[in-house]
């Protein structure tokens, strides 16, 4: 499957919200903030095989169950999975993706398998810079969903979302150096590793770790 095109051909498919169009604000005299405001962010977005939701309050126990079930592998490299992923925490989360989408500060996204609806992963925006405009891209898959490039599609999709829509310039993947599995997403969707950046993170152990910096230049 060639999962470059089917991102792309995705854009067609992202639903925005009934009556509106998911359409790239141009630039004008406006600050970045409004101008980012005044974007029309689809909430759903399909691909082949995958759709992926907006996060809000009513996924909770959907994901806590996910991330439990693979609390083993993502503590090794989630700080919020360290010892282990809590109701508390991942409620919280919920709660606060929808204040940081509508302020246009993070984009999480729930992805679901299409044939089944089953829950597999998430991904999203975060680290947000307007100015460039660039975003950094993060996430995670279900242990008992990896090895099936359900996260290659979905980051694919992402990176159609922000060339598309976000109007971004670069894009940025970060990586522990020994995430052997999330480095190879980035590359497989073209990312470019620009350098190691030493001791530049905190590991969920409290550990100092280099993180791999790998971006994608849209423009």
């Amino acid at each position: 499957m060639d999962t470059a095109n089917v991102a792309a051909a995705a854009v067609e498919r992202i639903a925005a919200p009934a009556g509106e169009t998911a359409t790239a604000v141009p630039a004008m005299t406006l600050d970045t903030i409004t101008r980012a405001k005044m974007l029309q962010i689809p909430e759903r977005i399909e691909t082949e095989r995958l759709v992926l939701v907006a996060t809000d309050a009513t996924q909770v126990e959907a994901t806590f169950a996910a991330a439990y079930a693979s609390r083993h592998e993502l503590s090794l490299w989630m700080p919020w999975a360290h010892p282990e992923p809590t109701l508390q925490g991942v409620t919280k989360h919920h709660t606060d993706a929808r204040a940081h989408w509508f302020a246009r500060e993070m984009f999480h996204f729930q992805i679901y398998e299409k044939s089944c609806q089953k829950l597999v992963g998430k991904c999203s925006f975060h680290h947000v810079d307007w100015d460039i405009p660039k975003l950094e891209i993060g996430y995670w898959l279900l242990t008992s969903a990896a090895g099936n490039g359900y996260c290659t599609e979905a980051v694919y999709a992402l990176v159609e979302l922000a060339r598309n829509v976000l109007g971004a310039a670069r894009l940025e993947i970060c990586a522990d150096p020994d995430n052997a599995k999330s480095r190879a997403v980035a590359e497989r969707c073209g990312f470019i590793l620009e350098g190691i950046l030493k001791q530049n993170f905190r590991a969920p152990n409290g550990s100092l770790r280099d993180s791999c910096m790998y971006a994608l230049v849209l423009n």
